[in-house]
């Protein structure tokens, strides 16, 4: 356990800098151990990536189990801290989130984001409160400081006014770090503006999602974002590709697509240990 409390140390360290901390989700592990060998010093993994791999939608509609079954497998294949998307934590109570706190330290890694709603409502603040409070409990007794990422919806609440958002966010990020959370995750933010407030007035790391439309890490970086990660999109973009060679092939009966950025057989074994 020693060596997961040193790795759980570790990344709660990049999160202080001094370079902000990027993330470039894994769905499974191969994608892990590519991302790994890119030279990235963690891995997070996509919880609609790992769901699309395993035939679910987004959403919380895959189970809890086969869940933390691929972050193990993750978490077995990299030598660099691992933290895993768990969604809402598979329940809304603070028993919920401990068990899913203890399944993530049992499957090898070191960190999870919880978010704050479910089926598309945000979880009354002092519920979600009480939530990272069970989880960080969880990991001591399992003993891994995990780090907690605590995810706010509120951009995506339709039941917040717009004009209402910022402040709420602000409200809850930093209720969730004064609970032991160790970073405050808003997604759905690409305003340069919104997002340096946000940092200006959250009391602890902001970790935004990183999309087509998002200013480039050094800006962000700038703005006082401390992490960045990039969510399903990278499991979107490998599926994307996939689709375009199936299509070549179906319509047009040639296979040039497979040329393009194709890593090959042989470095595939290399790169999980063959």
């Amino acid at each position: 356990m020693t060596d997961l409390r040193d790795k759980a140390e570790a990344l709660r360290r990049l999160h202080a800098g001094p370079r902000v901390l990027v993330l470039a989700n894994a769905w499974d592990a191969a994608s892990a151990r590519l991302i790994e060998v890119a030279g990235f010093p963690a891995i997070a993994s996509s919880s609609a990536g790992v769901a699309f791999a395993l035939g679910y939608p987004d959403g919380q509609r895959i189970a809890r189990a086969e869940m933390l079954d691929m972050v193990r497998r993750m978490a077995r294949v990299v030598r660099v801290p691992v933290t895993a998307d768990v969604e809402a934590g598979y329940g809304t109570t603070a028993q919920a989130a401990a068990e899913t706190a203890r399944g993530v330290a049992a499957a090898g890694a070191v960190g999870m984001n919880l978010e704050d709603a479910d089926e598309g409502r945000l979880l009354p603040l002092e519920v979600q409160v009480e939530r990272i409070r069970a989880a960080r409990a969880a990991g001591e007794s399992a003993g891994v400081p995990l780090v907690i990422n605590a995810r706010t919806d509120v951009f995506g609440a339709e039941e917040i006014p717009s004009g209402q958002r910022l402040a709420e966010a602000v409200r809850r990020a930093n209720a969730y770090l004064a609970a032991g959370a160790d970073c405050a995750f808003v997604p759905f933010v690409t305003d340069r503006d919104l997002i340096g407030r946000l940092a200006r007035e959250i009391k602890g790391p902001l970790n935004v999602l990183a999309t087509p439309d998002s200013a480039p890490v050094a800006e962000l970086e700038r703005l006082g974002v401390r992490r960045v990660s990039v969510g399903g999109g990278l499991a979107r973009a490998a599926y994307g590709r996939a689709r375009r060679i199936a299509v070549e092939i179906q319509e047009k009966g040639t296979f040039e697509s497979l040329r393009e950025g194709t890593i090959s057989y042989a470095e595939m074994q290399r790169l999980l240990g063959s």
